[in-house]
């Protein structure tokens, strides 16, 4: 699933084609997502112009202005907002020339004033695109979501209070939306094995001083996906078609049985909720 250093990675690919830009046409070939495109979303969408992109956890938020020269008898009485979308297990939102034929799980195209069209596939969808009125941003999935993990409200102390009297394992506890967004399982598993905590340790166990490691090893290992591109294991490919390449520089995810680069130790592999976790038995307590 796109995790953070992806969505991100996909923001700042669009943003320059799209940003100050009049949406000409939308086409829905699929409503049915993992929540259904709304009826009328061809509407609120044609006329406006996109602002900016703006993400919040795994979600990219279309800020899409109707000016008073786009209201017409069809637009009455719609005001400006945002779209909301989200990737999904298997999504990408891509930039492609208006004449691209349209392929298998191509299920939204956006044409642009400047001849730019974004393209939404999703083979298992599982993404999202959705219509939140106004200028407030507040939708039900937003609104229980934790701090973004490279803000200022994403501190130790943050983590520390959260995870009391909680015997969740600690990388179960990370990767929670509710404590701190866009931490994924490739994300997690790499920055506790930069601070040197075992997957398994219980969070409410966990002391203040290994958290302050922790959220210093989640920011460093964020950025480093993020100067990567993101990560590319199946779906995923930038807006670009270009794939991300963190996964080449992981010190643990996908290395079971190789040789830990620090102590020589081999990664080992155990499934916890359902996915896969990968460690070092040695650096890792």
């Amino acid at each position: 699933m796109p995790e953070l250093p992806e969505v991100e990675t996909t923001r700042l690919g669009l943003l320059p084609h799209v940003r100050g830009q009049r949406i000409e046409r939308v086409t829905v070939r699929e409503r049915r997502l993992r929540w259904p495109i709304p009826a009328n979303f061809t509407d609120l969408l044609q006329g406006t112009t996109v602002s900016n992109i703006i993400r919040r956890g795994k979600y990219l938020l279309w800020d899409c202005e109707r000016g008073s020269s786009a209201i017409n008898h069809k637009h009455e009485g719609m005001d400006s907002g945002f779209m909301l979308s989200h990737l999904g297990m298997s999504g990408t939102l891509r930039v492609l020339s208006s004449a691209t034929p349209v392929a298998k799980h191509d299920h939204v195209d956006i044409e642009f004033a400047n001849k730019v069209l974004i393209r939404f596939n999703d083979p298992r969808r599982f993404g999202a695109m959705l219509w939140i009125a106004g200028r407030d941003m507040v939708h039900p999935l937003l609104d229980v979501l934790g701090p973004e993990p490279l803000s200022e409200a994403f501190t130790a102390q943050h983590l520390f209070k959260a995870s009391r009297g909680r015997s969740v394992s600690i990388k179960e506890f990370i990767m929670n939306g509710h404590v701190v967004v866009g931490v994924g399982n490739i994300y997690a598993a790499e920055s506790l094995f930069r601070a040197g905590i075992h997957p398994q340790r219980a969070a409410g166990k966990t002391s203040l001083l290994r958290y302050e490691k922790l959220v210093d090893a989640i920011r460093e290992t964020l950025q480093d996906a993020l100067r990567a591109g993101g990560t590319t294991l199946r779906n995923y490919v930038k807006t670009d078609g270009e794939q991300g390449y963190f996964q080449l520089d992981a010190a643990v995810y996908g290395r079971n049985g190789d040789a830990c680069r620090i102590c020589g130790t081999p990664i080992r592999l155990m499934v916890q909720g359902q996915r896969s976790t990968y460690f070092c038995p040695r650096c890792q307590h």
